[in-house]
């Protein structure tokens, strides 16, 4: 998939950052994984306010990596909805480590602390709950 991105190295670091290392990238993960958001118009509506351009850019990117799949929204068919693949899926993990050493570093953090006590305590319910979610967004 990374094929059509020329690596410059193939470190798994460089891997993991020419996959998704700028920060909008990540923002649209985090947007699809924790906060159900699923259109264009949703991602638009975050608090970092990305602009239109960088949003097509990166969604456009994330699809062609194979982290996201674009579908037609089923009950309107002129909206397109995204969603992680496995491979984004996969991310998961990732991201509960980036969130977890946020809350620890940064005293302003807006992670609910049930959400961080979770990711400390209970990781693999956390998991579980928000694969579920997933799952159940999915059969809508």
């Amino acid at each position: 998939m990374l094929d059509k991105f020329p690596c410059r190295s193939h470190c798994p670091i460089n891997y993991a950052l020419e996959s998704f290392g700028d920060k909008w990238t990540l923002l649209i993960i985090r947007d699809l994984m924790f906060k159900a958001k699923q259109s264009y118009g949703d991602f638009l509506a975050s608090n970092e306010k990305i602009s239109t351009n960088i949003l097509a850019d990166r969604l456009k990117r994330l699809e062609e990596m194979g982290i996201v799949i674009k579908s037609v929204n089923e009950t309107n068919r002129t909206k397109m909805i995204y969603s992680l693949t496995p491979k984004g899926q996969d991310l998961l993990p990732i991201m509960l480590e980036i969130t977890k050493w946020s809350g620890k570093y940064d005293a302003q953090t807006n992670a609910p602390k049930p959400f961080l006590d979770s990711i400390e305590n209970d990781r693999l319910r956390l998991i579980e709950d928000i694969q579920a979610g997933w799952k159940s967004a999915k059969k809508q």
